[in-house]
């Protein structure tokens, strides 16, 4: 079992755990978006990991050339790099709005003060 042959699928696979335990176990919202961003980095890395093929060459037809790599991966990782901005940018804006309203960005702290004012 060649290990070092597959360190992009370990990196992500370790990206992907610490992301994962970024988002489900921290109640600070900035750590829950820096893991979200972690989750997302790691489906990059596998993607384009998945997408290159060993002793390949871009799609140009050409004398010589018998293994080629599929650059439709490649492009979908750039249109998912995009997405991933805007979700960021997304999460960032609602964070502030949300630390504006409530004064904190912990989840137990806003849960508690939402309770509180539900009972007034």
């Amino acid at each position: 079992m060649d290990v070092l042959g597959h360190f992009n699928y370990w990196v992500a696979i370790a990206l992907a755990m610490v992301g994962l335990y970024a988002v489900t176990a921290r109640g600070h919202l900035i750590k829950k978006l820096i893991g979200l961003s972690l989750f997302q980095t790691s489906v990059f890395l596998l993607f384009i990991s998945i997408g290159k093929v060993s002793g390949g060459t871009a799609p140009i037809i050409a004398e010589g050339f018998t293994v080629y790599s599929n650059p439709l991966t490649h492009v979908l990782i750039l249109t998912a790099i995009v997405v991933s901005v805007a979700t960021l940018a997304v999460g960032l804006a609602l964070t502030v709005a949300i630390k504006r309203t409530y004064g904190t960005e912990e989840d137990d702290e806003i849960e508690a003060l939402d309770r509180a004012e539900d009972e007034q």
